[in-house]
């Protein structure tokens, strides 16, 4: 992705955009602003006052950075307004949320926005040997993917399923169902490694 100038992204998988940023920006030179904080992701006013303060460390080479969230408050917005217009020497800002209609006119007006289509459906087939499933390789497992977004969770929830069919494992239907109440719980915001963890053990059973 090449970027020469502030832009506002505009994508449903937004964190699927960011990966797409960080591995593709020089790492030294690029600062993400976000919600650590919140499963939401909602972009505060604190954080637009950590983006000025960023934004004002002096650089002899162009600096991104990158102001993240699914929703960013009115107030946070109001706050970023004259940054935004007028952004310091060797300043790059991206802004990366999920709709249009919750970044304000008023931004719009002063950057340019660009609606991304998110990545194809296809699920990588998971690589945990279900056949050989016991407490270790699941805590092994577990492990690798302890800071696992939500989204990563239900791709990795759908490849655990391709997997079990790939390896021609018959589940029961209590099984099929944990795999339905899986998606569900992560849909609803659980935490993904617990939602994984219990897949996992009722499978191993």
């Amino acid at each position: 992705m090449n970027i020469t100038s502030s832009i506002i992204l505009i994508a449903s998988d937004i964190e699927e955009i960011l990966r797409q940023l960080l591995s593709s920006l020089p790492k030294h030179f690029t600062r993400v602003i976000k919600n650590e904080d919140d499963d939401k992701k909602e972009f505060l006013q604190m954080h637009s006052h950590q983006a000025i303060k960023e934004a004002y460390l002096t650089s002899n080479k162009t600096k991104y950075i990158i102001l993240y969230g699914s929703t960013f408050k009115t107030e946070a917005q109001n706050t970023l307004l004259k940054i935004l217009e007028e952004p310091p020497q060797n300043i790059i800002f991206i802004l990366i949320t999920q709709s249009k209609s919750s970044v304000l006119p008023t931004i719009l007006s002063r950057i340019p926005h660009k609606i991304l289509k998110t990545k194809s459906n296809t699920i990588e087939e998971c690589k945990l040997d279900l056949t050989k499933l016991d407490l270790k390789n699941i805590y092994n497992f577990l492990k690798q993917h302890q800071q696992i977004s939500k989204d990563d969770a239900k791709n990795l929830i759908q490849s655990i399923l391709l997997k079990a069919k790939t390896q021609k494992i018959v589940l029961n239907e209590e099984q099929l169902e944990c795999f339905s109440t899986s998606l569900q719980l992560i849909n609803l915001n659980s935490k993904p490694i617990n939602v994984l963890t219990n897949l996992l053990l009722k499978f191993l059973k």
